[in-house]
């Protein structure tokens, strides 16, 4: 059967709504930060009933496209890299829960995703900007007094060589990856004896960025994150071993 050949599927009256209003919103007619009209506008507007209407802005908000406050019009969402990175993380978690072999996929995009951020950092970076990362690598050191912290600097470490890539997707990804798999990652930064070889691997990241040698904090990062996949492997090795048989 050919597709013109191919039944004609009937639409739902909230997807034509759906449609209509994703044509006025692409086309700046409802421009970002503004508010849609109200539902009974759009019911008398559409020739549709109260439930296609809510359906439709249901659909919007599921998307990240409109956001909607309880008695207010639906707005439309000013996008950023970070808000749209956003709508998959509940899918990720979910998918990370649901396939645990998945993991491997997501460490092997970090390392693929983060030696390309520092090589761009070595290349682009600032005396400023260095002088914050040092920053940064202080306050993780500072944080082994408190060993609750340390996975929060960690991430704030990764978070800075993201932004001095120049890429505003770049930090939005970095904190994507800690999110979604953040529960696999606490074990791996705080392992007993781990955090001095942390902290001495992003030392040389740093001192690599800070000499513009793009080359040397590709290699530096990737050898800090193979380490660290590896140690996580020998983790969940050892605690699949130490579980009782039942």
């Amino acid at each position: 059967m050919t597709a013109a050949e191919s039944p004609i599927h009937r639409r739902k009256l909230y997807q034509e709504v759906l449609d209509r209003l994703m044509d006025r919103i692409r086309s700046g007619e409802i421009a970002p930060g503004s508010q849609l009209p109200a539902e009974r506008e759009l019911m008398e507007f559409y020739g549709v009933g109260r439930p296609a209407v809510r359906e439709a802005l249901q659909a919007l908000e599921r998307s990240g496209i409109v956001e909607i406050s309880h008695g207010e019009r639906a707005r439309v969402v000013v996008p950023t890299a970070g808000s749209l990175i956003e709508q998959i993380a509940g899918g990720a978690r979910h998918l990370l829960h649901m396939q645990p072999d998945s993991l491997e996929h997501l460490k092997e995009a970090r390392i693929f995703l983060e030696t390309g951020m520092a090589r761009l950092a070595a290349e682009r970076a600032t005396e400023d900007d260095i002088v914050r990362l040092r920053q940064r690598l202080d306050e993780h050191r500072a944080s082994m007094a408190n060993l609750g912290k340390f996975l929060e600097f960690d991430m704030a470490f990764h978070r800075e060589i993201a932004r001095i890539s120049g890429n505003p997707i770049f930090p939005a990804i970095v904190e994507a990856l800690f999110g979604w798999a953040s529960e696999y990652y606490q074990p791996l930064v705080r392992a007993p004896g781990a955090e001095e070889l942390t902290l001495s691997e992003h030392r040389r990241i740093v001192e690599a960025i800070a000499a513009r040698q793009p080359a040397a904090a590709e290699q530096a990062m990737r050898e800090h994150l193979t380490r660290a996949n590896a140690l996580y492997r020998q983790l969940g090795a050892t605690a699949a071993a130490s579980k009782p048989e039942r």
